[in-house]
């Protein structure tokens, strides 16, 4: 049994009694009694049933369409890379689905090739393939996976190299190098210090580690008084392009590679960032409607509200604050999107945190409640956070399992809910893994080593590594 909070080298506990007072999710004592065992067995048999439907019918291709049966691309028109299998591969290994992994490593291997003229998403492009590529290599020791990755993230450093601030352009010509649209956020421009620091410690190269925090330095340096920075900046000038401070879309996954890096590479400074990036957040974007607490964006110098809306995404910032030691604001935090389950049966991609309605009818798959809930049931053993990704794992089967895998939903508001026709790579690499981590008594990771990227990809953790 893990001790709590042994596994984070947590902060103090800060601002519990405010947050407490609030309330927070029901007692322990309230959860459910539940079989994890049999539910883990159930995640790994609906995964597993989901790849064979891949291999089947979208076998190298991007993304699977489950409904139609068809594939399409993501980051190049017409021509894949093999997304979903990418970042299925640490999947396949936790869950010890060996001969799988093997046909995906294999197929990297011998089809996988990153001299295209065109241009991918630099971003994208490192969370779900530079990390994936690492998690595998980190998971399997095939040297080949290694070079691949390092191959592909050369090609992403001409985007930081194009900028005099050192601000990776949003898209990148991955033969050439050319690069356009400089108007970016900080999450296309900090989301690279974990993926480039694990590469730099394996190929013994800091090249990469110093080019990911250099640019999250220069946005650093532009935080208002409050301690806030607008979401947007430009990579030719540096500038701030836009006066909202936002902790989901445009921003989020910036603030958790603080916290990464510390938790990763022992970055003292990393770490003093994300705890002081982390307050000014609570003070200052932190708001009550009807007692549950939300976070939506405001002017980064007054403070002020300048809009009312909260994303899917923003969930995230629970499990963030967990690992931060802010575990009563984080349950809090999580407590708005449990309503939003309790409610919605699958949380909406956006509402307005005025009135809590749905801002529309879509949504596409997100792991970011389950991410959350893995977070503070790590921190704390806590079981009512099972029971929460146990109800979000049911509710995501009975709406989105099509015919040949899992899909998006078109709209959340029929009865039964109108399905979509995409699996989003992340859900290969996301909440399925979530849930397998929290049910299972997973034997290839130590739960109290584990690190996960922003794409679950596991960076440091693996039994033995």
């Amino acid at each position: 049994m893990r001790q709590t909070l042994s596994r984070r080298s947590a902060l103090a506990l800060t601002g519990g009694s405010a947050f407490a007072a609030i309330g927070g999710l029901p007692a322990r004592a309230q959860v459910p009694s539940e079989g994890w065992s049999a539910l883990a067995a159930d995640v790994k048999a609906e995964f597993k049933w989901a790849w064979d439907h891949y291999v089947d019918r979208a076998w190298g291709r991007d993304e699977i369409n489950p409904v139609s049966g068809t594939s399409q691309s993501f980051f190049i028109a017409g021509h894949d890379l093999g997304l979903s299998l990418v970042e299925a591969l640490d999947t396949l290994w936790l869950m010890e689905l060996d001969e799988e992994f093997q046909a995906g490593v294999d197929w990297v291997k011998a089809n996988l090739d990153f001299d295209v003229d065109a241009f991918a998403q630099t971003f994208e492009t490192n969370i779900r393939l530079v990390g994936g590529l690492l998690s595998a290599h980190l998971a399997s020791g095939d040297p080949v996976l290694l070079a691949k990755a390092k191959d592909l993230a050369d090609r992403l450093m001409k985007a930081f190299e194009a900028s005099p601030h050192g601000l990776p352009y949003r898209y990148v010509n991955l033969r050439t190098g050319a690069v356009r649209d400089p108007e970016t956020n900080l999450a296309e421009i900090g989301t690279y210090a974990a993926e480039f620091g694990v590469l730099g410690q394996l190929t013994s190269d800091d090249r990469y580690y110093a080019a990911a925090k250099r640019a999250m330095k220069h946005a650093l340096d532009r935080r208002s008084d409050l301690g806030l920075m607008a979401a947007n900046i430009h990579a030719e000038t540096g500038a701030l392009t836009s006066r909202n401070a936002s902790i989901d879309v445009y921003a989020d996954s910036f603030y958790e590679y603080l916290w990464d890096s510390w938790e990763l590479f022992g970055d003292a400074e990393m770490k003093g960032w994300a705890e002081e990036c982390l307050g000014a957040i609570s003070r200052h974007q932190g708001r009550r409607y009807d007692l549950r607490l939300w976070y939506p964006m405001v002017d980064y110098e007054t403070g002020e509200v300048t809009g009312t809306s909260q994303t899917v995404l923003g969930g995230y910032l629970s499990g963030l604050l967990a690992q931060a030691g802010r575990i009563d604001e984080a349950d809090l935090f999580l407590t708005s999107y449990a309503e939003l389950q309790d409610t919605f049966t699958i949380i909406p991609e956006s509402i307005d945190v005025r009135t809590r309605q749905p801002r529309g009818v879509r949504t596409g798959l997100r792991p970011e409640f389950a991410d959350a809930c893995l977070h503070l049931w790590l921190m704390t053993d806590d079981d009512r956070y099972r029971a929460l990704t146990a109800t979000h794992y049911r509710n995501m089967k009975a709406t989105s399992k099509a015919a040949y895998g899992y899909t998006s939903l078109a709209d959340i508001t029929t009865r039964p809910m109108t399905q979509g026709d995409n699996c989003p790579g992340y859900w290969w690499s996301e909440q399925m893994k979530y849930y397998w981590l929290m049910f299972a008594e997973p034997r290839r990771v130590d739960l109290d080593r584990l690190v996960l990227s922003t794409e679950a990809n596991v960076l440091r953790g693996f039994a033995g590594a």
